[in-house]
């Protein structure tokens, strides 16, 4: 399949030319990767890295509670990017297709290492506080009543292990809709549900964390 990327002046040498770091820069995430398949050039696949490694990284820290797995997959997943650029569909978006090579890698992951997820000191005090804020906010917007006096949680503890309640169903669809900020859509395509098993999993998800948050905050 000939490559999308069309930047080049000369439209005839934009597969015998490498391009300039400045136009790969400018080149869009389905640009990057139809252009590396055809042509192999590793430029390409370091700028795909480049743009997710940090998002990417984050939510398989989150997804799998350990940041030493998590490094483990996120290599795993650059490698299988390069493995199955082949079976990239043209017309559908890079970072859905991402999302769910990284998603069943962690998967597999975990199938391999059936330890439960424990959160270790090092890695509550790393944990931004900015992750209350946002379980706080999407705990607000969904169920407000039992939650009035949430805005004051303590640490990041209690967000670690609220998420440990969760199915590793509910816990992807969270991560994936409100942390990584995807919308309905793309994360029915990233787990490949229909957009009313994402709505509905969010819901019961958001009614589990208000238990937990119940549970461990009575007066």
């Amino acid at each position: 399949m000939a490559t999308t990327y069309q930047n080049s002046q000369n439209p005839a040498t934009a597969d015998t030319l490498p391009p300039s770091d400045t136009l790969v820069a400018q080149m869009s995430d389905e640009e990057l990767l139809l252009c590396y398949r055809t042509t192999g050039r590793r430029p390409l696949f370091d700028e795909l890295v480049y743009r997710y490694e940090r998002e990417l990284f984050s939510y398989l820290r989150r997804y799998l509670g350990s940041t030493e797995m998590a490094e483990d997959v996120f290599q795993a997943t650059c490698l299988l990017v390069h493995l199955k650029c082949q079976k990239f569909e043209q017309g559908r978006r890079f970072r859905p297709w991402l999302y769910a090579v990284a998603t069943n890698a962690a998967i597999d992951a975990q199938r391999r290492d059936k330890r439960h997820r424990a959160v270790s000191l090092d890695r509550v005090a790393a944990r931004n506080v900015d992750d209350d804020a946002k379980l706080t906010d999407l705990l607000v917007s969904e169920d407000p009543d039992p939650l009035s006096e949430v805005s004051r949680l303590e640490s990041g503890q209690w967000v670690q292990e609220a998420l440990g309640e969760l199915t590793d169903q509910m816990r992807s669809v969270v991560t994936l809709v409100y942390y990584q900020g995807m919308k309905y859509r793309e994360a029915a395509d990233v787990l490949r549900i229909p957009v009313g098993t994402v709505k509905s999993r969010l819901h019961a998800a958001i009614q589990k964390l208000n238990e937990h948050w119940n549970s461990t905050h009575t007066q």
